[in-house]
């Protein structure tokens, strides 16, 4: 599984329309074949700021996600909105087999 998080600062004046952009955005993402999530957050810390958290099957899935139509849209409208630079974090995550997680000498893993 592949889980992207992203921060986009966004301007104050702007967030309704980027409110728009992103909930368009992610109810396409959503139907993507590999996608299992796909969501925006508004943070607590700072209402300006945008929290998006994507979970795909594959690296495949992700990079077809690159391709498709309503990223380019959203790619096009996004320098109109933002109030800084976009921060985005990829992690590759394995599953751990049943034997592994049963030894006492392994450390625990949080799924």
């Amino acid at each position: 599984m592949i889980i992207v998080h992203g921060t986009l600062p966004i301007l104050p004046e702007c967030m309704d329309r980027a409110l728009v952009m992103a909930k368009r955005m992610a109810a396409a993402t959503q139907l993507e074949p590999g996608c299992i999530s796909y969501d925006f957050y508004i943070g607590l810390s700072d209402p300006n700021t945008l929290l998006l958290f994507q979970e795909w099957e594959s690296m495949e899935a992700l990079t077809a996600h690159f391709q498709t139509a309503h990223m380019e849209e959203f790619l096009t409208g996004l320098p109109d909105v933002l109030g800084g630079d976009v921060l985005t974090r990829r992690y590759a995550v394995q599953s751990v087999d049943e034997e592994t997680e049963e030894r006492e000498d392994t450390p625990p893993v949080f799924h």
